[in-house]
């Protein structure tokens, strides 16, 4: 139609320029939220965006899961055969989750030692969107959070969004949270009277230390949370891919398997072990808060994809989650020790770490004087990447860090990327 009908000017909302000229909207600030204006740019996906046009980088940025390990041949047969099955399978599905993968998933925690109903599981778009989820659902401007020094950026991001008065870090020691100064913490909060209302951990090689909680300090955890009516939120993406020997079923075991009145919130998804594109992961909680949860998950996507949800149901089912789970493994253990032994040949007593037992991650500390951005800049020049240590402390601290993700470099890669490290 012509630019000046009044059919052009409806399909164009009347945006219709008068006189053949447009006035550019301009500085966009002045139309922003206090959460618009605060949102931060996450540090591990700024550097996806370095390395994505630059085939010669060598990433130890992003936790990837290693791409050439996809059940790709599988994954296509179970999409032949959704796809000439009913249509239903593209069509809206429940927000709570597609049934069948819900008494899936409850098998599956049963394999983790958690008893848990359906109406007790979210399926949600990640675990990512759980934690926003908790966020809205639960967490106000005036309340107390505490997260692990250092923690996942995803935390810090959908915690911050919530706008509490504390968002505090609670220091780590060689074996993980450090309950001392959980103490602390917790009583400096109470004086200024805002006790904690949630804490965050990655027990399960932690992200970004790659540290395994004792299970001692769990339940020690978990007694903390009733005597200071607390809750916790326990993220688990990496409690499958321990690596035998080193740790076991029993060590990765859920703070969750011991909770027994409810206050510990756990999220898990198939992103590190199926594949992350599917966007499937699942929250168990006590049932009268999934029921909030998935209101407010409605109206932020109705509910998750639904073929998504069904390929994840079937990989159960056929049992290629089970199939992979053992190479990837191996897969991660062979990188990690990859990437030590290049460490160690080339950066022994210039840079020292923490040995991870599984997961995709390690975490080093840097001689002293070295900053982690300035590093990170020179590093760049020799066309190498890795994420700054302080982008995973909620007080900015931890300048003296890096995090180097091993589980998406293949090991012909891993050698040269650590020579390029230690030129830098």
């Amino acid at each position: 139609p012509k630019a000046s009908s009044p059919r052009a000017r409806r399909l164009s909302g009347g945006r219709v320029p008068r006189r053949g000229r447009t006035v550019p909207l301009g500085d966009v600030d002045r139309f922003l939220s206090p959460t618009g204006r605060s949102l931060k740019v996450s540090a591990i996906r700024r550097m996806g965006t370095v390395a994505a046009p630059h085939p010669d980088v060598i990433s130890f940025a992003a936790g990837y899961p290693a791409a050439d390990l996809f059940p790709l041949d599988e994954l296509r047969a179970i999409a032949d055969d959704l796809l000439t099955g009913p249509p239903d399978v593209i069509q809206y599905g429940p927000t709570g989750g597609y049934a069948p993968l819900l008494e899936a998933l409850a098998g599956e925690m049963a394999r983790r030692h958690v008893t848990v109903s359906a109406e007790e599981l979210l399926i949600t778009t990640g675990s990512q969107q759980g934690l926003d989820l908790i966020a809205r659902v639960l967490v106000a401007p005036g309340d107390a959070v505490l997260v692990e020094a250092p923690t996942f950026t995803g935390a810090l991001a959908a915690s911050a969004n919530a706008r509490p008065r504390w968002l505090a870090g609670v220091r780590q020691d060689a074996d993980g949270l450090d309950l001392d100064d959980l103490a602390r913490v917790t009583a400096r909060l109470r004086r200024e009277g805002t006790p904690p209302k949630l804490l965050y951990v990655v027990p399960n090689f932690q992200n970004p230390t790659g540290k395994l909680l004792p299970q001692d300090r769990r339940l020690a955890l978990l007694a903390w949370a009733e005597e200071q009516d607390c809750l916790i939120v326990e993220d688990d993406p990496y409690g499958a891919l321990y690596f035998e020997g080193e740790a076991s079923p029993d060590a990765v075991r859920p703070l969750k398997a011991a909770d027994e009145s409810g206050r510990v919130l756990y999220l898990s998804s198939f992103s590190k072990t199926l594949a992350p594109g599917f966007r499937v992961g699942w929250m168990v909680a006590p049932a009268p808060l999934v029921e909030r949860l998935e209101t407010a998950k409605e109206t932020g996507d109705l509910a998750s994809g639904s073929l998504d949800q069904r390929m994840a149901f079937e990989a159960m089912r056929r049992g290629v989650v089970d199939r992979l789970v053992p190479r990837l493994r191996a897969t991660y253990r062979a990188r990690r020790d990859a990437l030590v032994a290049s460490l160690r040949s080339k950066l022994e007593g210039r840079l020292s770490w923490t040995l991870p037992h599984g997961g995709f991650f390690l975490w080093a500390t840097l001689p002293e004087g070295e900053r982690d951005e300035s590093l990170l800049a020179r590093a760049l020049e020799e066309r190498l990447i890795f994420v700054s240590g302080s982008a995973f402390f909620v007080d900015g601290s931890g300048h003296d860090t890096i995090r180097l993700a091993f589980s998406a470099a293949p090991e012909s890669l891993i050698d040269e990327g650590v020579a390029r490290l230690a030129r830098a």
